[in-house]
């Protein structure tokens, strides 16, 4: 038990570090896709695996060629600039590693248009790439890797008929073939008279025999360290074998409960399998979303069944999980909110706030009075939670806004948010600031949302079951001003 505990967490461990390197490179993807430059001196290269590099310097050198006809001085000096230092950088392999290899070159402009910088990089894919590209533009093209990321999820195929069988797997746009075997097996006939009831007996020991086959070799093409490496299984084949087999007491459990699709192909071994891939696309394009959707269904029901056993909003998610008291942290990739850490240089008190794109405009929050405030450390958000989660004893989830779910959780809750471990009190009282009126907030009489950084009245609340009732105190009525930070002002 304690050697199945420590696979079980080694494999949540390599699955956490993944969920990371696949934001790191989006992050990295971002840039490069918002990155803008003049004329077309930006240069995107990409070497399918299994292609070879010098075939790619002989392109470049024509390109160069052509590239002495563009009119524009500038544009022209640019362009050739961007292409010798891609063939510079195409000189560091020798070979086109496993993968394939990318390669961006050009010169970018800041944000503010008025200076540029030179931009080389050059990497091999996490994942084989089959597709060729060059484009020389003012911008980098960054759409194959774009779609690596989206179909990063392997699925496993069994094709099986009374022919044989095959076992691949596709991932992205990669399909592998891992093993086919051929099989003879006795056909229905009406001979044999006194014989045909053991006849009979003879084929059905063959095709349990068969059955039996291929349940063992999908257990060993699909399951590593006592869970299948697949996220989904498709059963594909001509005849009633893939239903046999999805039913059978043979086929493994483990790899039962994560069949996603049994499809009905024409044909048998690797026709059957590209037909198979075309008719179950639907399926594997659904089953990251339909993850996503259980957990952020889960989050909802938290907070429809008042359980505190969640939290939402970056303050109070922050503080949860500075205490170790968060599980699950579940955060939007995109998030833009910026953590920064003052310190006032008088009383050597430490402050930190966590700050959009437009609050790093206003100076109110870098001063605490008429005092400057010294910064300390300036760094995003989702950078700091991925440096820091692991010490707090949590796992992290990063969340899109692609599905129904996930829009309503990015765009209602603040964008993060978390499980805990334990019920927590975030306030210690119950209050509302108001100047105008000394009218105290009665929480059997007013119905307030959960407020976070209230910028106009500051409201602090438990949180509530998620519908939204009117927002009034007394005689005083209120008007929500934004959803995702629970904003409220007197109409």
């Amino acid at each position: 038990n304690s050697y199945k505990s420590l696979m079980e967490k080694s494999t949540e461990l390599e699955e956490q570090d993944k969920h990371i390197e696949q934001y790191k490179i989006k992050r990295v993807l971002r840039a490069l896709e918002e990155a803008r430059g003049n004329g077309t001196s930006m240069i995107s290269l990409i070497i399918p695996a299994k292609d070879q590099i010098i075939k790619s310097q002989k392109m470049l050198t024509e390109e160069f060629g052509k590239a002495t006809n563009i009119k524009s001085r500038v544009n022209r000096q640019s362009v050739q600039t961007a292409i010798t230092s891609t063939r510079e950088r195409l000189k560091l392999f020798n070979r086109t590693p496993p993968n394939g290899l990318v390669c961006y070159c050009g010169t970018i402009l800041s944000e503010d248009g008025r200076s540029e910088k030179k931009y080389t990089i050059a990497f091999e894919p996490f994942k084989p790439l089959n597709q060729s590209l060059y484009y020389c533009d003012n911008k980098f093209h960054v759409e194959p890797l774009k779609a690596l990321l989206e179909d990063d999820d392997k699925f496993g195929f069994i094709v099986v008929d009374g022919n044989g069988s095959l076992f691949g797997t596709v991932q992205g746009n990669a399909r592998t073939v891992h093993q086919k075997i051929t099989v003879d097996l006795p056909k229905k006939h009406g001979r044999g008279g006194q014989s045909a009831v053991r006849f009979r007996r003879l084929r059905e020991e063959k095709r349990h025999n068969y059955l039996r086959k291929v349940s063992e070799l999908a257990v060993t093409h699909f399951i590593n360290t006592d869970k299948p490496n697949v996220t989904g299984l498709v059963l594909a084949g001509s005849a009633n074998f893939k239903n046999e087999l999805s039913q059978s007491g043979l086929f493994d459990q483990r790899l039962a409960s994560i069949i996603i699709k049994i499809v009905d192909v024409s044909y048998g071994m690797e026709n059957g399998f590209n037909q198979a891939i075309t008719l179950a696309q639907d399926a594997l394009s659904n089953v990251k979303f339909v993850q996503e959707k259980k957990l952020i269904s889960k989050f909802f029901e938290e907070i429809a069944l008042d359980t505190g056993m969640i939290c939402f909003g970056v303050v109070d998610t922050v503080k949860a999980l500075e205490v170790a008291a968060v599980d699950t942290l579940l955060v939007w990739e995109n998030l833009e909110l910026t953590r920064f850490e003052f310190k006032n240089p008088q009383t050597g008190n430490v402050k930190i706030e966590f700050l959009t794109k437009e609050q790093e405009t206003e100076t109110k929050y870098f001063k605490e009075g008429e005092i400057e405030l010294e910064l300390i450390s300036q760094i995003p958000i989702n950078e700091w939670l991925i440096e820091n989660f692991r010490s707090f004893g949590a796992r992290i989830e990063f969340i899109t806004d692609k599905s129904q779910e996930g829009f309503q959780f990015v765009k209602g809750f603040g964008a993060i948010g978390a499980f805990l471990r334990y019920n927590m009190d975030f306030v210690d009282a119950t209050e509302v600031k108001n100047e105008d009126s000394d009218d105290e907030f009665d929480s059997d009489e007013d119905f307030i949302q959960p407020g976070l950084n209230l910028a106009l009245e500051q409201v602090h609340v438990p949180p509530i079951q998620a519908s939204f009732y009117p927002i009034q105190k007394k005689e005083t009525q209120f008007e929500l001003i934004s959803l995702s930070n629970f904003i409220i002002k007197k109409k």
